[in-house]
This record gives C-alpha cells, sequence and structure tokens, in this order.
C-alpha cells in the first residue's frame, strides 16, 4: 500500500484511496501531507506541555493553520511547497522546546529529517493506519478532519485582521489529543463534540471578520452570461484576496468573474462599487475542466477546490495564492503586510480573448443571517399560514459522482410549500432551476459560502426563539446535507454541537466512520445516510 486517505467522500470504493487520490494527488503528495499534519501535532505536544499561551504565539499560530488547510483535499499538490511548511513548521516546534525543559515528549514532537526521501520515510510510520485500533482511528481522524476545516476559516478571518486565540488554544489541545494513547473512546467523542463548539467559533469569527470588512450580504442579482472584455476567473473562498483583485484591476480594462464558492462575493456591499466586477462564470469546482477552457483568461485560486489541469494551456493559466498550490503554476504570496501583487494575472489577462459564454441569465442569493431576519415577520406569517410547510437546509458540498443528481432531483420533487436553505457549492445542483416563490420568498435561499452555514444555524436558532419552541429540533426544518471534504466535517461537527439531530448525510457516509462510531452518531444524534428521493421527501414530510 503505497499512501492511505479517506478524508473526502469520493474517496475509493468509501474505504480509502491507498494507489493515487480519487483528488489527483500522488503517492508522494499524500505521504508529505501526513507528514505536515504529524508536524503540526508536534508543535500542539510542545505547546500543551509547555503550557505556552496560543496569544503569544502568533506567527506559530498562523503557520500551524497554514499546514492544515494545505492538507485539506485539493488544496495544494506541489511537493516543494508541502516540504517547505515541513521545514518551517519543524523549526518553529525545534524553536519553542529549545526554550523550555520538558522530557519524555511524543515522537512528533523531537523526530528529525534533512531530505524529501528521509520525509517519506518518515511519512509512512506516521499515517492514518498507524493507529491500529479501529474506533479510535475513526474519532482521531474526524477530530483532525474537523481541525482542518476549522483552520480554512480561521485563516480566513486572520487574514482579514480577525484573531481568536481560544480557537488556537484548542487546535493545539486537540491535535496533541490524538497523540494521547491514554485516552479513551469516550475521551475522544467528548472532544469530537468540542471540536464542533470551536467549529461554531471559528465560523462566528470569519463572519465578523467579512462582515465588519464587507458588510452584511444583501440579496443580489448574479449575471451569469458574459462581457466582451479581457477577464479573470477568481476561484476558492478569500474574501480578502478578492478585494485586493478588484481593486487591482480597476480601470485595467480587465474584468474579473467569481467561480464556484467565490460565488457570495457579490452579495457583499463593499464589493459592488467596482463596475468591473461582471458576474459569476460556471458552476461546482468539479467542473471546471470544461469551462476553464472555455473561459481563456488567468484563473486565481485562493483556496482548494484545485482539479489537475487536463492541458498545459490551461495550467499556464493558472496561479494559486494564500494556502493553494499546483506545481508548475505560478504563487503568489504575500508581503509582510499582507499585500499580494496580481500584475503578473493582470498582464496576461490583457493578452488573451474574452470568455466564451457557456450560459445566459442570472441567479438570486445574498440570503445570510441579517437579510432572512428582515424578512423574519414575512417568513413566520407564511409558517403560521401554512404557505410554508417545512425548510430543508441543503447546504453543502458538490461533487463528480452521479449519485449526487441525487440533490437535484430532490430539489425538483420537493413540494411547492417547502424552502431550501442553502450555503457552500451544493447549491449548483438546484440554484438554476427556476423553482420560484412563496409570497416573493424565494424557494432557493442562498446564504453564501460552506462557512455561512454559520448563518443558517443562527436562523434556526432565532425561529426556534421566534416561536417559543425550547429545542431547535420542533422547528418545521430538515437537515439534509451533502459532503465533499473537511470543511464540511466541521460544519457538521458544529450543527451537532448546536444540538441538532437527524441530520441526513450524503450521498454516502464518511469512509473514515468505523462501524460503532458510525453506530454512535446514529444513536446519540440520529445521523443517517441518503434513500431514494421520492423515499426521503415522503419521510422529512412526514416527521
Amino acid at each position: 500500500m503505497g499512501m492511505f486517505c479517506y478524508q473526502c467522500q469520493e474517496t475509493a470504493n468509501n474505504r480509502g484511496c491507498t494507489v493515487r487520490g480519487v483528488c489527483g494527488k500522488s503517492e508522494e503528495i499524500a505521504k508529505l501531507q501526513d507528514l505536515l499534519i504529524y508536524t503540526a501535532k508536534g508543535i500542539a505536544v510542545v505547546v500543551t506541555a509547555g503550557k505556552l499561551d496560543a496569544a503569544t504565539l502568533k506567527e506559530v499560530n498562523h503557520e500551524v493553520l497554514r499546514g492544515l488547510f494545505m492538507t485539506i483535499t485539493n488544496a495544494n499538490f506541489d511537493g516543494d511547497a508541502l516540504e517547505k511548511q515541513i521545514y518551517k513548521l519543524l523549526e518553529a516546534r525545534d524553536e519553542l522546546r529549545g526554550n523550555l525543559n520538558l522530557t519524555g515528549l511524543h515522537d512528533a514532537a523531537t523526530f528529525t529529517v534533512s531530505s524529501r526521501d528521509e520525509m517519506l520515510q518518515k511519512a509512512a510510520e506516521v499515517g492514518v493506519l498507524s493507529t491500529e485500533n479501529e474506533d479510535v482511528r475513526s474519532l482521531r481522524g474526524m477530530i483532525t478532519y474537523g481541525l482542518k476545516g476549522m483552520a480554512a476559516y480561521t485563516e480566513h478571518a486572520n487574514n482579514i485582521g480577525q484573531e481568536n486565540p481560544e480557537i488556537n488554544a484548542f487546535i493545539y489541545k486537540a491535535l496533541a489529543a490524538t497523540l494521547d494513547d491514554t485516552l479513551t473512546a469516550d475521551d475522544l467523542v467528548a472532544l469530537t463534540l468540542e471540536t464542533g463548539k470551536y467549529g461554531v467559533d471559528a465560523m462566528a469569527l470569519l463572519h465578523e471578520a467579512n462582515t465588519a470588512r464587507f458588510g452584511n450580504p444583501e440579496v443580489t442579482e448574479v449575471d451569469i452570461g458574459v462581457r466582451g472584455n479581457p477577464a479573470i476567473l477568481i476561484s476558492g473562498h478569500d474574501l480578502a484576496d478578492m478585494e485586493q483583485l478588484l481593486e487591482q484591476t480597476a480601470g485595467t480594462g480587465v474584468d474579473v468573474y467569481t467561480h464556484s464558492e467565490m460565488l457570495p462575493a457579490h452579495y457583499y456591499p463593499a464589493f459592488k462599487k467596482y463596475p468591473h466586477f461582471a458576474g459569476n462564470y460556471g458552476n461546482a469546482w468539479w467542473k471546471q475542466v470544461t469551462e476553464f477552457e472555455t473561459f481563456h483568461g488567468p484563473i486565481l485560486f485562493t483556496t482548494n477546490c484545485i482539479v489537475p489541469p487536463r492541458s498545459e494551456e490551461v495550467k499556464a493559466r493558472i496561479f494559486t495564492t494564500g494556502s493553494a498550490g499546483y506545481p508548475g503554476c505560478t504563487h503568489i504570496s504575500a508581503d509582510a503586510n499582507g499585500k499580494k501583487d496580481f500584475s503578473a494575472i493582470i498582464e496576461l489577462a490583457k493578452r488573451l480573448p474574452s470568455p466564451e459564454q457557456i450560459e445566459t441569465g442570472s441567479i438570486v442569493g445574498g440570503f445570510a443571517y441579517n437579510q432572512v431576519m428582515a424578512l423574519a415577520d414575512k417568513v413566520v406569517d407564511a409558517v403560521k399560514s401554512g404557505a410554508i410547510k417545512k425548510f430543508f437546509v441543503m447546504a453543502g458540498c458538490d461533487g463528480r459522482m452521479k449519485s449526487r443528481e441525487y440533490y437535484t432531483n430532490f430539489a425538483a420533487k420537493l413540494p411547492s410549500d417547502t424552502i431550501i436553505l442553502t450555503a457552500g457549492c451544493a447549491k449548483y445542483r438546484y440554484n438554476k432551476l427556476g423553482l420560484g416563490d412563496i409570497g416573493g420568498i424565494p424557494r432557493v435561499l442562498d446564504a453564501g459560502q460552506c462557512n455561512d452555514s454559520y448563518s443558517l444555524a443562527l436562523i434556526a436558532l432565532k425561529l426556534k426563539e421566534v416561536f417559543g419552541l425550547d429545542d431547535v429540533n420542533k422547528l418545521p426544518i430538515a437537515f439534509n446535507i451533502s459532503w465533499y471534504e473537511q470543511k464540511a466535517v466541521i460544519v457538521l461537527l458544529a450543527l451537532l454541537y448546536l444540538g441538532v439531530k437527524n441530520i441526513h448525510l450524503g450521498p454516502t457516509l464518511p469512509g473514515f466512520l468505523s462501524p460503532n462510531v458510525a453506530k454512535v452518531l446514529v444513536e446519540k444524534f440520529g445521523i443517517a445516510g441518503i434513500d431514494t428521493v421520492e423515499d426521503d421527501i415522503a419521510l422529512f414530510m412526514g416527521a
């Protein structure tokens, strides 16, 4: 077995990729990512054993977050970048340890490597399967994957100047705990729920950072056609990168289009002042293999969701920044002040043809917490009158598998007196179906990116209060969530922490759930998989 990875929904046979990742990562990249995680755990061991205050470790915090983020599915395929980050974390770890008088530390806090070959040898010893007990391995994996998602959201908030050292302190605590053989399965279950608690905090931090900087999202109609100008396509999630790109392209004659998870940038007031902010191009991340060919201009990846390009021509137009990376593609780093120079992308755009039109029309979004609360009276009246029978939270991720057609069919066949609440790229399965409205309330309410699932949770909690209920599970809300990668894992854990039960998760349950851990989730929280569209709708509507 050259590698083992089962962190995403598309893992081979829902058990694990052992030769090459379905995502496209090689055995070598998988091993470097394993070692990067192990190195981050080593820092966590030093921090926790030394009782260091995370608030004093700002630069180390940032590098640990970056290291975790780089290992998220489809984020970074660049071996040189991963190797550099491993060395950077080792240096930080050793500097921290050198200032302390600590003995008996875990190997993760003391091992050394001096070459790529040594890294790969070490990685083979410390991967997922190094934990022999299947249930402990499953729980450790779920915690680690949740921490990866938490790190992504926290890094985005940090990029806008928002910090919460308590989140960093928990990440160190949890990472170190995944190496502690004295912890029981019950201890790890409790830590899993605590991970959800800090997941809520991380999403709240990012929500506050985004809205303080860019304003509260507004209901917005987004053009999905094209103009005739040269253009740049920006993908990923980082709104600080979006802001800098729009500033630098102003007055250049180059338009900017969003792709996939960057679509919700259109909902923020701060970006509406840019006339060259043209619209959204394409659909969910996995369709980029064809849509990038017709876009013609350069593409900037600010975070994960990279699919290895099929051609050198497309590859030559891809740029990465932040935690994203792909070998052979230009990576743009920030200076000491967080500024990035996008001039190379802009100049390339000017030399390339404008995008081909692949669809026309528009889509509407911007239904985050504040906007929905502005409609609260209307929503409540519609529920009380029976005009709205049920809300369906269909947030999460999209993916390539044919089984995900379930979500399109599910949305299309829902009764006309239901409302879909969505966030994340899962919305591309149904946000262009034209499902109409109920008394002026659109039947698909898009809150934004995957991290904006926080808004959906706030909406549910507010409705619980408005209807005078003592339990969010008594609301006419059903959760039918699709997942793909580790940010969806932290969203799920956050919902469980908030007390949401009977979540249906698909198109498959995670491969990293052992039978016993899956049983706990089913019995304690009512987690379930999906069935047929017709049976699931009947189940949800009859509940």
